[in-house]
């Protein structure tokens, strides 16, 4: 078919402005800050595990904000009592619930309360109840999950505020669901002053110091550790009153400080409280630990003061920070934090640009090797592939991270199936006798429906990542997604219109696609349904063992499902691991675990189960201790509430996969073939599992990845082998199913091996040279994709039969009336009659 003008042109001008689009994204930041704004808009920018920084998770602490709430309903309930000439002190707190005994009078009351908390139809925030005299006042889910939300929220200004404080460039701060806060700071250098400076509640008071203890009197821990005092528990002076605070040093002793300065009426109130307790303690409290308690010497007008101690630099100015932008509403604490340094950034660019560039060379020279210059045209649109990708996700203004480089990668091998499914059909329609432009033609139209079918099921499995995911592994979801969609685009309508311009100019009488290297496999008389009894026994075999596998020795689970801490240490010098260990035994909370890194002065620290700013912190200490120099370039911090929903939403993410390629494949085949599709899946999944298993790779987020990847490239497999079985069924002819499926396997064959072949050329290095968290995804992907291939040709065939063999009816097509003959050892399709020629 012969293009307009008009649209070929349309065409080569989208394809320039994507080109030098994308172009930006491969110069040097040097360079590339020397170019005009409007020439790198749409450049993509890079993740925090590609350029360095931290990602933390936080969520209102749901028990200390009950813990809060009860405080104020007994407020609410003393102020009641007091009103009626009760005593207070017979209210007895009970779970999240308070009692006390009432009357008839005090419940009325108390139960127009409730009424003014109720908001727009909502349950009140709390019930009222009175039995046998006895009065109960119990907190209500529905309030808790309010204050939750409304704390979440004022803590968003909050938290800006600190962070604009710091000035770190292009944070990320939203809201995720209903009590949590997302923070994400490129190129922060120190975590650990991260987690302090948005873990820190900052609830700030003045408080005098008591004689002894007594009642209403509170031991109190000192910042510096020399011990607890005693401290008023009411609150002289609250630290909502402070207009201003930031770091200095003491002119007396050069030590790093914090001066403060009250509004005016704090101020005012300042000046009062210290001119009425010249000569006692005053105790400056924040968060529970007083941070210091000088003496009031003499009163302070003006009120501006200053805090003294044993500060850094860096303390000081936290806590400068932390004392202007106010008080957090409510306690946040941090279920997962993932930071990598700006060193192991760089060294993911420089491992991601390696296995691209070998995994690039690697298909193009299968394709040059299997399919010569039509191959090498082929190669050729692989590089518009990356470029229209780049500029879709600068266009869509997504974020480029390690897994995403990994998607596009992948994307090279998978890309080129469309290719080797075009080209296979070529060759046959050439082999009917059919001329250059027909066989073009043909080939095109009769492998589009598979190119469809396939593609959507890799779709299928992407989509539902991007549902379960986040952060990087939703990257990975949208550029394999990009990358799939613009394939088939390249493929079906670039290459076409190429291949078509060629064919015109050149005018051949036939379209030889020849391979440039011998030994290339051609359609032949295999009998795979001879060996179909065997190919399922040591299939299911496999799989039970996979499954024996699971029980003992078991997965290798990370604390992505498990929590905990996980901990990546560099030094200059190789690090001292028997050292370290003993530091870490003698240090850390929990079961620690040390093990090499790659290069001898990294290591890697896991402790499961606990998962904590303290257990971060004391790793820290013990590295501290045992290693000079010791640098983290990489820490992960998964709490058991993240590692939870971790590991349920990748099995409702798996469960909901299997279903939708049931589903799909059902609706575009029958039930034979979407059942057909799932059995084998199941044995692919199970021995896939089996050898991670086996192999002790960890199971983390990452694995989950690779496994919906390969459910996506599974299924993609088989509905190449059914459509073509499929296909000689609508056919016609009397030839047995058995037959049918040979035949139809042996078609297929040269393609399955090709594209296995080109996917395993694109993972392989990543697996070698793409660093510990590429080959966690590399490697089980290629296990699945020699477990798929080797299913697609030996066991999809045997389990349809078995299937049709059950209801032929149901089968399309005469053969179906045969279906239930599987062949015997002594008898092949080469035995039986043959249809003479392949549709």
């Amino acid at each position: 078919m012969r293009r307009p003008a008009w649209v070929v042109t349309t065409y080569a001008v989208l394809l320039l402005l994507a080109v030098a689009t994308a172009l930006p994204n491969f110069l040097p930041s040097t360079v590339r800050s020397t170019l005009p704004d409007w020439a790198t808009r749409q450049t993509v920018p890079l993740g925090l595990d590609l350029q360095g920084g931290a990602h933390l998770l936080l969520a209102v602490d749901r028990e200390d904000l009950a813990e809060a709430r009860l405080q104020e309903l007994r407020e609410t309930l003393s102020a009641e009592m007091r009103v009626r000439n009760l005593n207070p002190g017979a209210i007895r707190t009970e779970g999240l619930a308070l009692s006390v005994p009432a009357d008839e009078a005090l419940f009325s009351a108390l139960q127009s309360v409730a009424a003014v908390t109720a908001q727009h139809g909502s349950p009140a925030d709390f019930t009222v109840d009175l039995s046998d005299g006895t009065l109960q006042l119990e907190l209500t889910e529905a309030g808790l999950d309010r204050a939750a939300a409304i704390a979440a929220d004022s803590s968003l200004e909050v938290i800006r505020h600190r962070v604009d404080q710091v000035g770190v460039s292009e944070p990320v701060i939203s809201r995720v669901g209903d009590d949590r806060i997302l923070v994400q700071m490129p190129g922060v250098e120190n975590p650990a002053q991260l987690r302090e400076l948005l873990g820190s509640t900052a609830k700030m008071s003045f408080q005098m110091v008591a004689p002894g203890p007594g009642p209403g009197v509170s031991m109190l821990e000192m910042r510096d550790g020399s011990g607890a005092i005693p401290v008023e528990d009411r609150v002289a002076l609250s630290g909502d009153r402070l207009d201003r605070a930031a770091s200095a040093f003491d002119p007396e002793t050069g030590r790093p400080m914090v001066t403060f300065a009250f509004d005016r009426q704090g101020g005012i109130a300042f000046a009062e409280i210290t001119a009425a307790n010249i000569g006692q303690r005053f105790a400056v409290v924040l968060d529970g630990s007083v941070l210091t308690a000088p003496v009031i010497q003499t009163a302070i007008p003006g009120g501006q003061g200053q805090i003294t101690g044993e500060f850094t630099l860096e303390e000081a100015q936290t806590l400068a920070v932390l004392l202007t932008s106010g008080a957090l509403p409510a306690s946040l604490e941090v279920i997962e934090e993932r930071s990598v340094g700006a060193a192991l950034g760089a060294d993911s660019i420089r491992a991601g640009l390696v296995t691209g560039a070998v995994g690039l060379t690697l298909v193009v020279a299968m394709m040059v090797g299997l399919y010569g210059g039509w191959g090498l045209l082929a190669s050729a649109v692989l590089g518009l592939n990356v470029m229209l990708t780049l500029t879709a996700l600068g266009l869509l203004g997504a974020t480029l991270t390690l897994p995403g480089i990994a998607g596009i990668i992948l994307c090279l091998g998978i890309a080129v199936d469309s290719n080797i499914l075009i080209f296979s059909r070529i060759r046959e329609e050439t082999a009917k006798g059919a001329i250059a432009i027909k066989a073009l033609t043909q080939g095109y139209a009769r492998a589009w429906s598979t190119i469809l079918d396939a593609n959507i099921t890799t779709l299928l499995a992407m989509v539902l990542l991007f549902m379960f995911g986040a952060g990087a592994i939703r990257g990975f979801a949208v550029t394999m997604s990009l990358g799939i969609l613009i394939s088939m685009f390249t493929a079906v309508v670039l290459m076409r219109m190429m291949m078509e311009a060629l064919v015109r100019r050149r005018k051949p009488a036939r379209l030889a696609i020849a391979p440039l290297i011998g030994g290339v496999p051609a359609p032949g008389a295999f009998s795979f349904m001879r060996r179909g009894r065997l190919a399922l026994a040591v299939s299911a075999a496999l799989s039970v063992g996979a499954v024996g596998a699971l029980v003992w020795p078991g997965p290798n689970l990370g604390i992505d499902f498990t929590g905990g801490v996980q901990m990546v240490l560099r030094s200059d010098a190789p690090v001292p691991l028997a050292d370290l260990r003993a530091a870490l035994a003698a240090g850390v909370p929990g079961d620690a675990s040390l093990q090499a890194f790659g290069d001898p002065t990294e290591a890697l620290i896991r402790v499961q189960g606990e998962a904590g700013q303290a257990t971060v912190a004391a790793v820290e200490a013990a590295a501290a201790q045992a290693v000079s120099g010791a640098v983290f370039d990489q820490i992960d911090l998964v709490g058991p509430t993240i590692s939870g929903e971790l590991a349920t939403t990748g099995l409702i993410a798996l469960s909901l996969a299997v279903l939708a390629m049931l589903a799909y494949i059902w609706v575009r085949f029958e039930w034979h073939f979407a059942a057909g599709a799932i059995v084998v899946l199941f044995l692919d999944v199970t021995k896939t599992f089996g050898v991670i298993a086996v192999t002790g790779w960890e199971v983390n987020l990452t694995t989950i990845v690779a496994l919906l990847t390969l459910i996506g490239y599974s299924v993609n497999d088989k509905v190449v082998v059914y459509d073509r079985i499929r296909e000689h069924l609508r056919g016609g002819g009397d030839a047995p199913l058995a037959d049918v499926i040979d035949r139809s396997l042996n078609l297929v064959l040269a393609r399955c091996i090709f594209t296995s072949g080109t996917t395993l050329a694109a993972l392989l290095p990543m697996a070698i040279w793409g660093g510990p968290a590429v080959a966690g995804f590399a490697w089980p992907m290629i296990a699945g994709v020699v477990i798929a291939t080797g299913s697609s040709l030996f066991v999809s065939g045997p389990v349809l039969a078995w299937l049709a063999a059950r209801s032929p009816a149901a089968m399309s097509g005469p053969a179906s009336q045969q279906a239930g003959q599987m062949p015997s050892s002594e008898t092949g399709p080469e035995a039986r009659p043959r249809r003479s020629r392949p549709s």
